[in-house]
């Protein structure tokens, strides 16, 4: 990838991810809450539903950033033609590797949001020097693997789905879709990618709220799924779905089109200078 191209995905990812995470906090901190183990009023309600924004806020740009530098780098190094059956492969592999490297920058930032969340009287940043203080950087890097194992099945359902659609469309009307058709694209992937990775969300949730030295917090994502089964059933491990997909398929809008409108903008501007 040339200077331009790696600039342009830097910018563009980080751009994407503070749009996306800013204007949809509200319905994330509601999906957090039904998701926890002492229910959705007791976690808060719909009081201080903007609780842990200054974490999202701090983690966003540099996660998104990663995420999409990563993408596109392993997209260029695994470079197929464009009718190649491998392109979904291809596609795949990029989300993989590029959530396992974001992830590094989100889980700490996610700790502290879910926490931050659930506990809307507590500061954000007395959550963060208590999970420090009790549970070293440990505690900020709790829940990494569940993360990770939410991330890469969403990502392998979501990024090629987004592909795929985008030249579905760009076929049909035989020229490259527009911003806002990658913005309805990625709506569509989104909100699939994210109904059918919901229990895995829940597993992740648990995972990061639960005290620590309990079992649950040992990260075992089987473990968590079999709790949540036992206790609550099939209602349980879908727990959230729908403010999940909404605010997805929303952010998959934002995200994606924001992406694809800043990425081009930028490149567009790096041809035109000197």
């Amino acid at each position: 990838m040339d200077r331009p191209g790696f600039m342009a995905s830097l910018v563009a990812g980080g751009v994407a991810g503070v749009s996306v995470d800013l204007i949809l906090f509200p319905l994330d901190t509601i999906k957090t809450r039904l998701q926890s183990p002492q229910g959705f009023n007791k976690a808060g309600g719909f009081h201080g539903i903007y609780a842990g924004v200054p974490s999202a806020a701090v983690g966003s740009f540099p996660n998104a950033a990663a995420f999409f530098i990563t993408y596109e780098y392993v997209r260029w190094f695994l470079h197929t033609d464009s009718s190649s059956y491998l392109t979904p492969m291809k596609h795949m592999l990029a989300a993989s590797a590029g959530e396992v490297v974001a992830c590094l920058i989100r889980v700490p930032s996610e700790v502290v949001k879910q926490r931050a969340q659930v506990s809307a009287s507590t500061r954000t940043f007395q959550i963060f020097s208590n999970i420090l203080y009790e549970e070293g950087i440990q505690g900020l890097y709790r829940g990494y693997k569940s993360t990770v194992l939410r991330e890469i099945p969403f990502s392998l359902v979501q990024f090629p789905l987004w592909e795929s659609l985008k030249a579905l469309w760009s076929w049909r009307q035989d020229h490259v879709v527009d911003s806002w058709q990658s913005a309805v694209c990625g709506a569509f992937a989104g909100g699939f990618a994210a109904a059918v990775t919901t229990p895995l969300d829940v597993a992740k949730t648990r995972i990061m709220l639960a005290k620590a030295g309990s079992s649950t917090a040992n990260g075992n994502v089987l473990s968590a799924l079999h709790g949540v089964w036992r206790s609550q059933g099939l209602a349980g491990l879908f727990a959230g779905v729908f403010p999940r997909m909404a605010a997805i398929s929303l952010g998959g809008f934002i995200f994606l089109g924001a992406y694809d409108h800043t990425h081009s903008l930028l490149l567009e501007v790096g041809r035109k200078s000197p």
